[in-house]
């Protein structure tokens, strides 16, 4: 037995900074969003346990603080936020159509417009340890996190455009920056290889995999990275590295299984958005944040897009009405 349907102007799907955003425009422009949050309520930020880069917090803020309060204030209002996940989506190609949502199996929604805020995944590597010690010293995103660790001596696992940029970031706040290469030879670009290769902080160790992140707990109780131990895969050798931070980089994964054969996605499925705007391939449904942007994947760059939504989808209904 399922419940009635539900109609709404705006749905958006997905909780981080570009859907909260997103809702806190569209509730001051009387669309009385209704998010629905998906599993991780938050995004990816709740696992990360400080954020120094978002504007308006001068002394940094708790990942889950930060979206703790994007989430009361895109309350206040008016936006309903829902804890559950869209189980299936049947998108309008019509202008003016109604899409069509199931949520968690069984409650139906029928929207105006269609809001995707459901971001990406970042990969890791799937060892113990590293899921452990993420937030205490593992991270997948140089950008946000190197800051901490300034001064100190890191790795970075992967060897596309993504790890030797993020390689070569933290090569200019870290003391050394070692990077751990599965093969014989640089996946990335050869501008991106010239700049690891000149960096003279950075050590790059090919045919090297990491086996484990090494903790110790401290006087709270929580455990950080002291350092991790690797295996040459073709010698079959380990040894330890002293290091502080381990920075993951081996891509992300878009989160646009619910849409595929609805939207058009890029090669790697991100969702593509038309020139500057969050307007999708079909009427009066708008992406923004990390599951249409695969080269910022900022909190704040999100949260930009979020507003854009919004607007578009204000703009949306208002030119449909007249």
């Amino acid at each position: 037995m399922t419940d009635s349907i539900e109609r709404i102007k705006c749905l958006i799907i997905g909780s981080g900074p570009a859907g909260y955003t997103a809702a806190i425009y569209a509730a001051r422009a009387d669309l009385h969003p209704v998010i629905i949050t998906g599993l991780e309520m938050g995004g990816q930020l709740t696992t990360t346990t400080e954020v120094d880069n978002f504007p308006g917090y001068p002394a940094g803020v708790d990942g889950t603080k930060m979206m703790e309060d994007l989430k009361a204030q895109a309350e206040r209002f008016g936006t309903e936020v829902r804890f559950g996940s869209v189980s299936n989506i049947e998108l309008s190609k019509e202008t003016g159509g109604i899409h069509k949502i199931e949520v968690d199996g069984s409650k139906h929604i029928e929207a105006e417009t269609v809001i995707i805020a459901t971001g990406a995944t970042a990969k890791y590597l799937g060892i113990e340890s590293e899921q452990r010690l993420r937030g205490g010293g593992v991270s997948a995103c140089a950008t946000c996190d190197g800051f901490f660790y300034k001064g100190q001596d890191v790795i970075v696992v992967g060897g596309g455009d993504t790890a030797a940029e993020e390689a070569t970031y933290l090569a200019n706040i870290c003391n050394k920056v070692t990077m751990l290469i599965r093969r014989d030879e640089l996946r990335a670009s050869k501008a991106m290889q010239n700049r690891v290769f000149k960096t003279k902080n950075l050590e790059v160790l090919f045919n090297t995999e990491l086996e484990e992140v090494l903790g110790e707990k401290k006087m709270m109780g929580d455990e950080v990275v002291t350092g991790v131990r690797v295996i040459n895969n073709q010698t079959k050798e380990t040894h330890t590295i002293d290091v502080k931070g381990v920075f993951i980089a081996i891509g992300h994964k878009p989160n646009t299984e619910l849409f595929e054969g609805q939207l058009e996605m890029d090669a790697n499925k991100y969702l593509i958005t038309k020139g500057k705007s969050s307007k999708t391939n079909l009427p009066g449904v708008f992406a923004c944040g990390d599951v249409q942007d695969h080269e910022y994947r900022q909190a704040v760059t999100a949260a930009g897009s979020g507003c854009m939504a919004a607007l578009d989808a204000e703009r949306y209904l208002a030119a449909i009405e007249e």
